[in-house]
């Protein structure tokens, strides 16, 4: 897993500051993560910089911030229930929850060097 800093927009900040259990689920939670898609774009959601944040209590409560490329976005509605399903599923994680944020607007300079590689920006 890359390292991410919750300060930088669209890369995912860690709120597992304390026992290792809780950098365990969000290692997993990343790896649930890069198992959500957008239909129309071929990267997952973790490499486009749709996540601005993954934060793991140490109780095992995890709180994510997303955002789209879009607020059109045509999965605006079904996209983050499948993001908190996802990461509710995984293992130690007790509940799970997703806020869907517009601010910093998301811009293909979040994307990982993967990504943009994948889709041609480089």
């Amino acid at each position: 897993m890359e390292a991410k800093d919750a300060a930088v927009p669209g890369s995912a900040g860690s709120g597992a500051e304390g026992p290792p259990e809780a950098k365990l689920i969000e290692v997993r939670v990343v790896e649930a993560l890069k198992t959500c898609y957008d239909p129309e774009i071929p990267v997952d959601i973790y490499e486009l910089g749709l996540i601005y944040a993954v934060d793991v209590a140490a109780d095992g409560r995890v709180e994510v911030k997303m955002t789209l490329t879009s607020p059109a976005c045509p999965v605006a509605g079904s996209l983050p229930g499948e993001v908190e399903s996802k990461v509710a599923a995984v293992d130690g994680v007790r509940s799970a929850h997703v806020e869907l944020v517009w601010d910093p607007p998301w811009d293909k300079d979040m994307m990982s060097e993967a990504a943009q590689l994948k889709l041609g920006f480089m």
